[in-house]
């Protein structure tokens, strides 16, 4: 059985906080970008949690570091600015994100009937309903991809996809 003396802190903090530093930045570049590939959102939020358990362990290794910087005058505006931007980042300010909008258009989308779907996608209901069926999903016109996903057991996005061709 290992233990902690056979892993120490020192082994594993900063290297933790230096890779998940560089996916976040790189996939944080992505997403400024809206290059939305595979994974790159999904990636992004799970790693921030692995930065946050590295930056813990950084913490923890540095605290007399940390305490000094809290005594110089940059080090304190440092952190203070850093706060301030988190606090001002928690509201729109009036603008509308992408995400703020995106979330609303998915529920509606999700519990829109397929006929409706079907006019959004330029397509006939019936194109969509075979779609589904090829994949031996059994929908009709008047079912919701919510309806769908709760009795065939579909994710619904894996559902939204084939109704947009994206499969």
């Amino acid at each position: 059985m290992m233990g902690a003396a056979a892993f120490p802190l020192r082994r594993w903090a900063t290297p933790l906080v230096i890779g998940a530093f560089l996916l976040m930045a790189v996939t944080g570049i992505l997403m400024f970008f809206e290059i939305d590939v595979g994974l790159v959102a999904v990636a992004h939020q799970w790693f921030s949690w692995i930065f946050l358990i590295g930056a813990g362990g950084h913490l923890v290794l540095n605290v007399r570091s940390f305490r000094n910087h809290l005594k110089s005058l940059w080090g304190r505006m440092g952190i203070a600015a850093g706060a301030a931007l988190t606090i001002a980042a928690l509201f729109s300010w009036g603008q509308i994100t992408g995400p703020q909008i995106k979330r609303p258009i998915e529920a509606a989308l999700v519990e829109a009937p397929i006929a409706a779907l079907a006019a959004v996608t330029r397509n006939a209901p019936d194109t969509l309903i075979d779609r589904l069926a090829g994949q031996g999903i059994a929908a009709d016109g008047g079912d919701s991809i919510r309806d769908i996903a709760l009795r065939s057991g579909v994710d619904e996005n894996r559902l939204l996809a084939t109704v947009f061709f994206l499969d």
